[in-house]
């Protein structure tokens, strides 16, 4: 058995999980700081004093318990420790790496009155930086509001989800559902036969849904991976028409007719359009059937293919009429990258902007070391740092879709950003425009609307206008603010009466959701100049 190793912030839960959850399967637990203050000092007044020489000493017992590990231990480590050197990457290495999550504000009332905690007077600070490298471990549980043996049920789920990977896929990250827990994986070739057999489990029959692009490049393979029962394959016509009831009712039909039952299983094999289309089509079909998503665009692979949302569009706006339905899996495989159109390519990157403006300057400046790529020639080869870029994407937005599933909490409400403007000039271009393009165009609105209602710096949306137009992306949004687009706006159905809740961004990495007047956002935009 691999070790466990439980990483997050300062009173997020790891020892008290890590002794139940060690307890219950009869392993044997280590506690770093405990290992630590063994030599004679608490590991608390070691930080104090020198905190250098309890890094070291960290890393030294983590190496330690790491040798140490064939029993399959579980591991809780110090809330700086997957932050410092190479600690976080020699976990993964070693075992499942499992984030607690808990929110700074439960961190304080949880370590008031407790043992003397030297870092907490800087919570907020330490948590906003750390935050993104405990986004990369395999898995974030989060805490906040849930008992010790619900969170231990949570960890104990998704080390199941994680041992039913076949060895080599062990590196995916596992979206936390508890038993709808699932793996979301990156390879740099195609999909992995194994993983999609594993997740698909013994179906009466399949259905590939996909379009007629990607049926010509990809379908012949991923038949291959899924081959089993009996598989029937369904083609829509490529791109956001297809999102639409007719199609669904096409779709639906024909599966009831090639003798799908509740047994059967759905492969969803394209881009953004097929996923939705094929997820909701999975999340109705006798009210409920699994599904699996093989993503082979960027905009797919970094955010529409995980969390389950599940959709289609009506005249009005994008995504009204859905469903929240998980997959059993979504499997990347870089290389489908390598027949994406140009411009679809660059499209995708409105999505990774969006990432790294949401998650900090590190995925910032990853995105930029593959801009170049994005705007290059139709037929170069997608960068190896393509694969980091999808990987912390895809991170950011399972630790948050394990955190609000049904945007319940205001979490998930996060990953719209963009998305409000961006949706209406989406709906408003009536298919001149991609939805990465579209989202590009929202992004720079939501910097000029934070400029002025969260006290973001002024030049902020040029440095983004910059960013988009380095890979390739339109960048002229006033030639879209008109009437029809504002007019969308009022429709978007994140609106609560008068009001939108929005996203708005005060620095590269630090987003959050705030509530703004229909009518603010349209004077913002579009300033009366007799005003």
């Amino acid at each position: 058995m691999t070790p466990l190793f439980l990483i997050g912030f300062m009173a997020a839960g790891k020892s008290s999980v890590g002794r139940a959850v060690a307890s219950a399967a009869g392993r044997r637990f280590v506690d770093l700081d405990d290992v630590i203050s063994q030599a004679g000092e608490p590991a608390a007044a070691l930080v104090a004093r020198d905190e250098p020489e309890f890094r070291r000493r960290e890393a030294q017992a983590l190496a330690d318990a790491i040798a140490a590990a064939t029993d399959g231990p579980v591991i809780a480590t110090g809330g700086g420790a997957a932050a410092h050197g190479d600690n976080l990457e020699r976990m993964r290495a070693a075992g499942l790496v499992i984030a607690l999550g808990v929110d700074v504000r439960e961190a304080e009332r949880r370590a008031a009155g407790g043992p003397p905690r030297p870092l907490l007077g800087a919570a907020a600070t330490l948590a906003a930086r750390r935050a993104p490298i405990y986004r990369r471990a395999h898995a974030v549980v989060d805490t906040t509001g849930h008992s010790i043996a619900e969170v231990v049920s949570a960890v104990q789920e998704v080390e199941r989800s994680w041992q039913r990977l076949p060895a080599q896929q062990r590196d995916a990250t596992i979206v936390a559902l508890g038993d709808r827990s699932y793996p979301v994986t990156v390879v740099p070739g195609t999909i992995d036969a194994a993983s999609i057999r594993a997740a698909l489990g013994t179906p009466t029959k399949i259905a590939v849904i996909t379009d007629r692009n990607v049926a010509r490049a990809w379908l012949k393979p991923t038949l291959a991976a899924v081959a089993g029962p009996e598989v029937v394959v369904l083609e829509i016509e490529p791109g956001e028409a297809s999102k639409d009831f007719a199609v669904y009712q096409r779709l639906c039909n024909e599966l009831v007719e090639r003798g799908l039952d509740r047994g059967s299983a759905i492969v969803a094999l394209g881009g953004g359009v097929v996923g939705d289309l094929a997820g909701f089509v999975a999340a109705t079909l006798y009210r409920g059937i699994p599904f699996v998503q093989i993503p082979t665009t960027i905009v797919a692979m970094s955010d529409a293919a995980i969390g389950g949302k599940t959709a289609v569009d009506l005249p009005a706006g994008k995504n009204l009429v859905g469903a929240f339905w998980q997959p059993r899996m979504v499997a990347c495989g870089l290389a489908t990258l390598s027949t994406l159109p140009g411009r679809e390519r660059r499209a995708g990157f409105g999505e990774l902007w969006k990432y790294a403006l949401l998650d900090g300057r590190d995925l910032w400046k990853a995105v930029a070391s593959c801009a170049a790529w994005a705007a290059g020639p139709d037929d170069a080869p997608p960068p190896a740092a393509m694969r980091d870029v999808i990987e912390r994407s895809i991170a950011y937005k399972a630790a948050i879709v394990g955190r609000d599933e049904r945007e319940q909490t205001g979490h998930r409400a996060l990953l719209n950003l963009g998305h409000t403007i961006g949706h209406a000039i989406e709906s408003a271009s009536a298919g001149g425009l991609l939805h990465g393009e579209a989202v590009g165009l929202g992004l720079i609105a939501a910097c000029r609307i934070s400029s002025q209602v969260a006290g973001a710096r002024p030049e902020l949306a040029d440095e983004v206008s910059e960013a988009l137009g380095s890979s390739g992306l339109p960048t002229d949004l006033d030639r879209w603010l008109v009437d029809d687009v504002l007019a969308r706006v009022q429709v978007d159905k994140k609106r609560i009466g008068a009001n939108l809740r929005f996203i708005v961004v005060r620095e590269v990495g630090s987003c959050e959701v705030t509530e703004i007047g229909v009518t603010e956002v349209r004077r913002i935009l579009r300033p009366d100049p007799t005003a």
